[in-house]
């Protein structure tokens, strides 16, 4: 342990490499911990705070070590913030926990089921109901999907139906039946699952 301290409180060119691999983990974590608490996975973002405040107590110990004399000690430390809010996000946009929910509005009834038969046959649930505008009829398609699968809607939507008016948005879900929701990372409890 006192080698580890020493090591922290030295001035070698490796305290750099640390300060900015170190910051840029602990943000990384950080934007992962918000997003699994925020997605109702408390107990495995508690576990991942533990590792986020261990590595930001001895990053930023390390920084506020005689930064009087070093500034470059705070620079590193800025700029690997900076660069740790960018890797969470894209970090975060990669593991895609959670639910979204697509609303599509189609102006016609052939539209619609066409629409309807592409997405299903690719395993996406869809429900149909016909709505009013201020003019006319329209059909609109709701799909509750795994974030990770928007993209691969999305592009069967602008294959099949490209003047749609579609609408994208996180949702949260109690009940009834969500084809493909299982996840092996984070298992729901088979609370999507239809019952018996």
């Amino acid at each position: 342990m006192s080698a580890l301290l020493n090591f922290l409180n030295g001035d070698s060119i490796w305290i750099y490499a640390f300060i900015f691999f170190g910051k840029i983990l602990e943000v990384a974590i950080a934007t992962l911990r918000i997003v699994l608490i925020s997605r109702g996975e408390r107990t495995v973002g508690s576990f991942v705070a533990i590792a986020e405040v261990t590595i930001w107590l001895f990053v930023t110990g390390t920084v506020l070590t005689g930064f009087q004399t070093d500034l470059m000690k705070v620079v590193v430390f800025v700029v690997a913030f900076a660069i740790g809010n960018f890797i969470g996000s894209w970090l975060e946009e990669k593991i895609a926990l959670g639910l979204s929910q697509i609303q599509i509005i189609v102006h016609d009834k052939e539209s619609c089921r066409e629409l309807t038969n592409v997405l299903r046959a690719k395993g996406f649930g869809v429900t149909t109901m016909e709505v009013h505008g201020m003019d006319d009829t329209r059909y609109m398609l709701l799909v509750i999907m795994k974030r990770k699968l928007v993209k691969e809607a999305l592009a069967l939507i602008d294959k099949t139906a490209s003047n749609a008016l579609v609408t994208i948005g996180d949702v949260e879900a109690k009940g009834g039946h969500i084809p493909n929701i299982k996840s092996r990372i984070f298992p729901l409890n088979d609370r999507f699952s239809p019952t018996k």
